[in-house]
């Protein structure tokens, strides 16, 4: 091998690494947030409804959560370095794909892939990063590649909003191309010779095709069951009966294969499960409300794509500024009671969002929104500490893996869940308001002798009565949201206290 390929790399040319791999992080985060705020245009453009729009979201985390458990396989198979630039590639070819789809049916299928590609691509940056850094260089690497994954976030709704206000919807999905393209090829030719030693082990084929079938017509049965009146529909009724065969005889597969490819036994460890279980929960309910938000401010309070991405950015904002000094406390703060505080104040500002009415001001909505970011880093990077902490040293990695397949799953879920809930509650409010609103006719005979047609000033009062309908349906689903955060905020108490302070800092 050449021995210039054996010695570190130095100075700029390691810098320059970091920031490639941090780049594309950042990429494949960005993309989980970037179509939040551009679901209506997508909608508009595509001639769908607001929540099949939402199937854009649904699909690229989907796909990403079923490809982050295969990333250890697939590094030790094929090489870090290799399945990188593959993934890299992959993503900004479906990326090209997602952009130049004049359907939904055709986005949502580059979106599966999308995801497919970028699974692997988040896990695998932080591993290329580990090996180039020096070990005593490793802690600044890890806080830059750590940051990109908290800005990430915060630049996903702007950048959407400005670019479907200033161009269109696709330039979202186009403005990864280039990146791919630098970032994969740059890899390569720096890091193509780096040692890497290669594990032909076999996959879990049964249980990789149980999870997809699973997770795929659970989703499929969240996303379709409202357009299809649910159980009345015999589509629904299959998936269901799909989803709930699968995921038993995924569960009795995995528990008894030798090299399961998500590895369950770890949930025998009450600290780990109880983790999973608060952070499944409370991201889950997050991630919701990030997508309901700007669904509400774009569909009926007025709001352009690039002013809901600027309102909906102010939580990442607060979470970037308290994740250094909640690094520090979780050392000499018991975790739990971290955890603890900033899951009850996810709930506790969320339960203030349900008093939002529609003549609220831009500084009422952004200040809740900042709030609630505040809540972010004390509940999600103690947390994390704790999980990996609950298990066996030689548990990690899979504990890692499952964990992070179950957060992006629950943000999927909870993304349909809401949204379902959502248009059910506008359209019950909608027929409790009509019934009480003007049921003797006085207001419409008055707008109609102020001299406004009769047809206008029916579609005026029914504009006013669905307005305020979707307000009550947004306050009582955050509510909701809120009641469920408090209750989430207890469990991690089942978790054991630590040993010394600071054991969850990991």
């Amino acid at each position: 091998m050449d021995q210039d390929f054996q010695r570190p790399f130095e100075g700029k040319t390691l810098w320059f690494l970091a920031i490639l791999l941090s780049m594309a992080n950042f990429v494949a985060v960005l993309d989980m947030t970037i179509t939040n705020v551009s679901v209506t245009s997508i909608a508009g453009g595509l001639g769908t409804s607001t929540n099949q729009g939402t199937w854009v979201i649904t699909s690229y985390a989907v796909a990403e959560a079923i490809t982050v458990p295969l990333t250890g396989w697939l590094a030790a198979r094929f090489g870090a370095v290799r399945m990188f630039v593959c993934a890299m590639s992959l993503f900004g070819a479906f990326s090209f794909l997602c952009g130049f789809a004049d359907s939904l049916g055709l986005l949502i299928a580059g979106r599966v892939l999308q995801g497919l590609a970028g699974g692997p691509m988040m896990p695998l940056t932080q591993t290329l990063l580990l090996r180039i850094f020096p070990r005593e260089k490793v802690m600044t690497a890890t806080t830059l590649w750590a940051m990109t994954t908290v800005v990430a976030p915060v630049a996903g709704p702007v950048l959407g909003g400005w670019l479907c206000d200033n161009y269109s919807w696709p330039w979202i999905f186009y403005i990864n191309v280039p990146l791919a393209i630098c970032c994969s090829y740059l890899v390569w030719r720096m890091l193509r010779r780096l040692p890497q030693t290669l594990d032909k082990a076999r996959i879990d084929v049964v249980g990789l095709i149980l999870l997809i079938v699973w997770v795929g017509a659970l989703q499929l049965m969240l996303d379709e069951g409202k357009d299809l009146d649910w159980f009345s529909s015999r589509y629904i009724v299959a998936l269901a009966i799909i989803a709930a065969i699968g995921f038993f005889a995924f569960l009795i597969w995995e528990l008894t294969e030798e090299h399961p490819i998500v590895n369950l036994r770890v949930f025998r460890h009450r600290g780990y499960t109880a983790c999973v279980i608060t952070i499944a929960v409370a991201f889950g309910c997050y991630f919701a409300a990030n997508v309901l938000i700007p669904l509400w401010l774009q569909s009926y309070m007025g709001y352009t794509p690039t002013w809901s991405g600027k309102t909906t950015a102010w939580s990442g904002v607060a979470s970037f500024m308290v994740a250094p000094l909640v690094t520090r406390m979780v050392r000499r703060v018991d975790p739990r009671k971290l955890v603890m505080g900033g899951v009850m104040w996810l709930g506790i500002i969320s339960i203030a969002r349900s008093f939002f009415t529609t003549d609220i001001s831009y500084g009422w909505i952004i200040l809740p929104t900042f709030l609630i970011g505040l809540g972010m880093p004390p509940f999600f990077i103690p947390l994390t500490g704790l999980a990996l902490a609950s298990v066996e040293e030689k548990e990690t990695a899979s504990a890692a893996g499952l964990m992070s397949f179950l957060r992006t799953l629950s943000g999927a879920f909870a993304t349909s869940i809401v949204t379902t809930a959502w248009e059910d509650k506008i359209n019950y409010m909608h027929a409790e308001l009509s019934a009480l609103i003007d049921a003797s006719g006085e207001h419409l005979r008055q707008v109609a002798n102020s001299g406004m047609p009769p047809e206008m000033a029916r579609a005026l009062i029914d504009r006013l009565v669905t307005t305020q309908s979707v307000m009550l349906a947004t306050n009582e689903l955050m509510l909701m949201i809120g009641v469920l955060l408090i209750l989430a905020s207890f469990v991690v108490f089942v978790v054991p206290a630590p040993k010394r302070k600071g054991s969850g800092a990991g």
